[in-house]
């Protein structure tokens, strides 16, 4: 398993239209998943040790950015014929175990992660209401293991400001995680 950082934050890089399936039995565009004041986009699955230690978490402030007009979308881009855990009826399951309050789609070819430029799991990206990114950090401290309770919320933090400013910080501290497993 190898760890990978995120890269810095482009800031204003446009976000990359996409049409996946969710566990939901829905198909999502990127549009459908925006809210009024920005998107955030997860790059997420469920074998991963770093996106396990934050699954609750992450429920959490997503809930919560949405009474900031921020919406959400998780997208499960590894090779499922190599890692059964991350198979879509896993998905489905882990959707519905943790109350995901976010639709959950298969990136089944992995264009989409390529196209964002995902390199591990968890890997954020956050959107003001134009669609441009303004965050590309981490959640929190939290790696394999869950951080203590009272760790500052990066991600929370950065997405309201972008909610109530277009802006992002100028300081964001990278994500780390497993890295995406590529189709060979």
């Amino acid at each position: 398993m190898v760890s990978l950082e995120t890269p810095v934050c482009d800031f204003g890089l446009d976000a990359i239209d996409f049409s996946l399936p969710g566990v939901d039995g829905k198909t999502w565009s990127l549009r459908e998943c925006a809210g009024e004041n920005g998107l955030l986009v997860m790059f997420i699955c469920n074998h991963c040790p770093y996106v396990k230690s934050i699954r609750q978490r992450i429920v959490r402030d997503t809930l919560e950015l949405q009474q900031y007009g921020i919406n959400s979308v998780a997208i499960m881009s590894n090779d499922p014929d190599e890692y059964e855990e991350d198979s879509f009826e896993n998905m489905r399951l882990i959707a519905g175990q943790f109350q995901f309050p976010f639709p959950y789609l298969m990136d089944e070819t992995q264009q989409v992660a390529r196209a964002y430029g995902a390199v591990c799991t968890p890997d954020f990206f956050g959107y003001n209401r134009d669609l441009q990114l303004q965050y590309r950090g981490r959640l929190d401290a939290s790696r394999k293991q869950t951080a203590a309770e009272d760790v500052r919320r990066d991600l929370f933090e950065a997405m309201r400001q972008v909610a109530e400013t277009g802006k992002g910080p100028e300081d964001q501290i990278p994500s780390m995680g497993c890295s995406i497993k590529w189709k060979s």
